[in-house]
């Protein structure tokens, strides 16, 4: 049983390592954009980290993306300082990297509702796609493993 805990936070490792490199690649593909107020609409606890859910502000649009986020250094902590503003790297629609000034927060997004954005996504334009690819975002990174519950006793 020590063996397959020991298996198991190898592979959430292996996958924060994966996280890591897809942040750095966003911040090299894309320019930081300033987001004037990120809103914190809640937090789940699951296998993977702690996901949160923001509302992001689409710049020359009415209206806020809902993004699944994950703190890139795998703490479990509540991002703090979004209301002041944060700095935005990637694509809506595909996902991204905020930054949060205020505390150093560095999270790795994605759009909460993946499958609603794939007709955005598809009908991309050739650069934006292109982008996205190169980043390492064109498709869905993060999601909750499939896990196996034993009920009863």
């Amino acid at each position: 049983m020590p063996g397959l805990f020991v298996l198991l936070l190898l592979l959430l490792q292996l996958r924060h390592g994966r996280r890591l490199d897809v942040c750095e690649r966003v911040l090299r593909t894309y320019p930081l954009e300033y987001r004037s107020r990120v809103d914190h609409r809640g937090s789940d606890w699951l296998l993977l980290g702690t996901v949160h859910t923001l509302k992001l502000p689409i710049r020359g649009q009415h209206g806020a993306r809902t993004m699944r986020a994950l703190n890139a250094s795998m703490t479990r902590r509540r991002p703090r300082g979004t209301q002041a503003g944060a700095w935005f790297a990637g694509d809506p629609a595909f996902g991204g990297v905020l930054i949060v000034p205020d505390s150093g927060d560095m999270l790795f997004l994605q759009p909460a509702g993946w499958e609603r954005c794939e007709a955005e996504r598809r009908e991309a334009d050739p650069q934006r796609r292109a982008m996205a690819t190169e980043a390492g975002i064109a498709h869905l990174l993060e999601k909750e493993p499939k896990t196996i519950v034993a009920l009863g006793g």
